[in-house]
């Protein structure tokens, strides 16, 4: 099952109806735009994201390269039947299925993997044949919509952490085999690494992990103590040794138990590495064992946090420590600067946040080599998608801040106008006027990633993928980034691109 459900069969099943239905009315090899972009913003309840990171592409298009129709995919869609016994496809479609059923006759043009990315941009526009175009929006959605609200996730977490390291914890909590997807993303969007041993090595990084409190319970439970487990573990890993301290009781027994075992280490010539805390009242503790082991004289030691943390509780942690930093008489930079947050939970489901809005509408035809702009109305203007063939842009202040996203129609060079109209999406009242002299670059957003069945760029490693977000959220202004009721980013159609869209809105609305 698990074969023919990762295939061409990787989509929903009304994909397959209309894919038929346009190749009985020989409109499948239609050229057509569809153009992939999100309405709103992850927001978790009491919080909310000002930006999001895309992630997920190279995913999607390794399994464009590698996904074809086969023999058994066809078989699959013989045995589809309607409620009068009849067969649902017809073997014309069928044959044309095991022909043509691949993605070569699409193109692809996105926004690069780790770039900061907002609502109503367009981040992957995909041109080609409609019945093929149509048969790949399930599998996009699933692999961009996901793996972006895991970066994004990741993202906000390890803005809060600052300096210090975030390891995704999340696999065991992962929704099935899409935990691997939501790893990769978390890597992507922030963590430092991740407890996932297959992702953490196929993307060349070392896998991280502790002990669990079972390792503990199983030397007790055979009469021995809590002090010989970790004896044991520091004697198996001496390089590596981070000691799960709360299995018994932190402060009077974990944290001195792992000071003795530390010393032994030390006497060794090993450095030992860290603690790991995982219940209780996080903040406190941490303070705790930083005293305990800045005194037995290991102020070098890791203090690695679990527990259900997420981006703000990271926050209230940080808070707690710098308020009750002067009654512990502690420095709370020292003990921030040497915590690492392992994150579990919360990252890899986007607690609060289940899914994000992203979506695939058709916006453009080919007809004798012009693009011709389609619109799909609704009664909420939000949804009113932007038409036509376009391009996008980010634009960048004499601070070299982005402080909008423009969307021009395709023959639109927003770098040759002197003064830019910048229209809201919705509201028409809503106009903003730059002068060319008041911006320090105008930059083109989307690239060529897919052409032939083929990606056309040179894969990527994290680290360059990470720069990429690192470099864009520097250029980002603190209040996008605001972990609460974040600034609005301005995102703008270009004067020319509003006015089309109007002018289709009116036409289609004159024919209801």
């Amino acid at each position: 099952m698990e074969d023919i459900s990762r295939g061409i069969l990787f989509t929903d099943f009304y994909q397959l109806t209309m894919a038929q239905l346009y190749f009985n009315e020989g409109m499948h090899e239609q050229k057509v735009q569809f153009d992939y972009f999100f309405r709103k913003y992850p927001d978790y309840g009491g919080h909310q994201a000002g930006y999001c990171i895309f992630a997920g592409l190279e995913t999607l298009l390794d399994w464009m390269q590698n996904t074809t129709c086969r023999k058994t995919d066809i078989e699959a869609l013989r045995q589809q039947k309607n409620k009068s016994g009849k067969r649902i496809f017809n073997e014309g479609f069928l044959d044309w299925l095991i022909n043509f059923g691949n993605f070569n006759s699409l193109t692809i043009k996105a926004i690069p993997e780790g770039r900061v990315v907002h609502a109503g941009v367009p981040l992957a526009v995909v041109r080609g044949d409609l019945a093929m175009a149509q048969l790949l929006e399930t599998a996009l959605l699933n692999y961009l919509n996901y793996q972006t609200l895991i970066a994004t996730k990741a993202s906000r977490i390890a803005q809060v952490a600052g300096n210090q390291p975030v390891i995704d914890f999340g696999m065991r909590r992962g929704h099935g085999i899409a935990v691997n997807h939501a790893s990769r993303a978390a890597l992507i969007g922030g963590a430092e690494f991740s407890s996932n041993t297959g992702v953490s090595c196929a993307m060349g990084y070392p896998p991280k992990g502790t002990h669990a409190h079972s390792m503990v319970q199983a030397f007790m439970a055979m009469g021995k103590t809590e002090f010989e487990a970790f004896c044991a573990y520091a004697g198996m890993y001496p390089d590596n040794c981070i000691l799960l301290v709360d299995t018994v009781n932190t402060l009077e027994s974990g944290i001195p138990n792992a000071i003795r075992v530390f010393e032994r280490l030390k006497s060794k010539g090993y450095a030992p590495v860290g603690i790991r805390l995982d219940s209780g009242d996080l903040a406190y503790l941490s303070i705790q064992a930083h005293k305990m082991l800045n005194k037995a004289g290991f102020s070098d030691v890791k203090i690695v946090l679990s527990n259900q943390l997420d981006e703000i509780v990271i926050s209230e942690i940080c808070r707690q420590i710098r308020t009750e930093a002067v009654s512990e008489k502690i420095n709370a930079d020292e003990l921030i600067a040497r915590l690492v947050y392992g994150v579990g939970t919360n990252l890899i489901t986007s607690k609060g946040c289940s899914a994000l809005d992203g979506v695939y509408k058709l916006t453009a035809l080919e007809s004798g080599g012009v693009w011709t702009p389609t619109v799909k109305l609704s009664e909420s203007e939000i949804k009113v998608p932007n038409p036509g063939a376009k391009n996008a842009w980010r634009i960048y202040d004499l601070r070299d801040r982005a402080i909008a996203d423009l969307i021009s129609i395709e023959h639109e060079n927003p770098r040759e106008t002197q003064k830019l109209i910048l229209c809201h999406p919705v509201n028409s009242k809503l106009r903003r006027t730059i002068d060319q002299k008041e911006i320090k670059e105008i930059e083109p957003l989307l690239k060529q990633v897919f052409d032939k069945g083929k990606k056309v760029f040179e894969p990527e490693n994290v680290e360059t993928i990470r720069a990429r977000r690192r470099q864009d959220l520097d250029k980002l202004d603190a209040g996008v980034k605001r972990l609460v009721n974040p600034h609005i980013y301005h995102v703008s159609l270009s004067e020319t691109l509003w006015e089309m869209k109007q002018d289709l809105i009116r036409c289609y609305s004159a024919r209801q």
